[in-house]
């Protein structure tokens, strides 16, 4: 986050590179910083002939080179963006020539989404020297819910915890996804507002009384009736709540209580970092360690790897998912 407010910061003060060099797991800030560059350091006037936006899988090395070589017209600089840039990986050492020398007046970006350079090589270090060699990295599931914070305090919403925690639960560390389903709630609330879980149950998707947050928390009390009903309405509603969805996060609910039950120092803060859990939901997982020995959970880990198997359609004879659902619970009760 720092490192792209620091290009965003250089460019609005003048300081701009002749190459950038997006990359990495997390296409977010490659989008935002690439989008950022295309609106704002030409202005209007000059984008006519000065901007052009090529797409990796339509062009060679050799058409980028060409065309970063070229003048500009009654403008100081041109930029050329290249989208898309990963389907160049196998001939993205032909870079270096042009790195070595790059045009003066030509701000080329390269948009390497979901891949790496090879830092050993000598492209990312001539890169690096020449301009903006800049990777984005997955943020790990911990730092999401500070993350969509963040976001919405720079637009003057806020979240309940809760709330957070479900869009991390359901939409996993995809922060593009993340942000457009905040984008959505931002047009139908007014700024100021505080995003609650009815917010996200009523404009998401994701229904009140059954989903895997209700699941999780009725198979922890041990409620039998509660767990075996959300998951008739889960068997009702397949598209809506995919066995392998389902079965990945129950298992992984069992795997943080195993972390919980041999964890020597449990105050809550401690926990909730090496488990991995919003501490929002703590108070569950506490319910769940007195109701479930470790000896159990262990049995249950066992359990549900085979029961995960099947529903990925190894060895289940095409069971439906009513009875994958069950035979879940089952192992989980007895």
């Amino acid at each position: 986050m720092d490192e792209v407010l620091k290009i965003v910061n250089d460019i609005k003060a003048g300081i701009i590179k002749p190459i950038y060099f997006l990359m990495g797991e997390e296409s977010y800030y490659i989008d935002k910083l690439s989008d950022y560059m295309e609106q704002n350091i030409l202005s209007e006037e000059e984008k006519g002939f000065n901007q052009t936006v090529l797409y990796g899988r339509d062009v060679s090395i050799e058409d980028i080179v060409s065309s970063a070589k070229r003048y500009p017209m009654m403008a100081e600089r041109q930029v050329l963006i290249v989208k898309e840039a990963q389907d160049l990986a196998r001939t993205i050492d032909k870079l270096e020539n042009y790195v070595e020398n790059p045009m003066p007046s030509t701000v080329l970006v390269f948009c390497y989404k979901y891949k790496t350079l090879d830092k050993r090589k000598k492209l990312p270090k001539l890169l690096a020297k020449a301009g903006v060699l800049y990777e984005s990295k997955k943020l790990y599931e911990n730092q999401v819910g500070d993350w969509i914070k963040r976001v919405l305090s720079g637009k003057n919403y806020s979240i309940e915890p809760k709330a957070t925690a479900m869009l991390v639960e359901f939409l996993g560390t995809d922060l593009s996804k993340i942000n457009n389903e905040l984008e959505k709630l931002q047009i139908i609330l007014p700024k100021g507002s505080t995003i609650t879980p009815m917010h996200i149950e009523e404009n998401i998707g994701f229904s009140k009384d059954f989903n895997v947050f209700e699941l999780r928390k009725a198979i922890g009390e041990r409620n039998q009736l509660k767990a075996y009903t959300i998951a008739d309405n889960f068997a009702q509603n397949p598209k809506d709540n995919p066995m392998v969805m389902t079965t990945g996060l129950v298992f992984g609910f069992f795997i943080q209580l195993l972390k919980y039950h041999g964890l020597k120092d449990k105050n809550p803060k401690n926990v909730a970092a090496v488990i991995g859990v919003n501490p929002f939901f703590l108070k569950e997982y506490d319910v769940a360690l007195r109701n479930y020995s470790m000896k159990k959970v262990s049995q249950i880990v066992s359990s549900l790897r085979d029961v995960d198997v099947k529903s990925k359609g190894v060895g289940a004879n095409a069971l439906p998912q009513s009875d994958l659902l069950r035979e879940m619970l089952y192992k989980i009760f007895n």
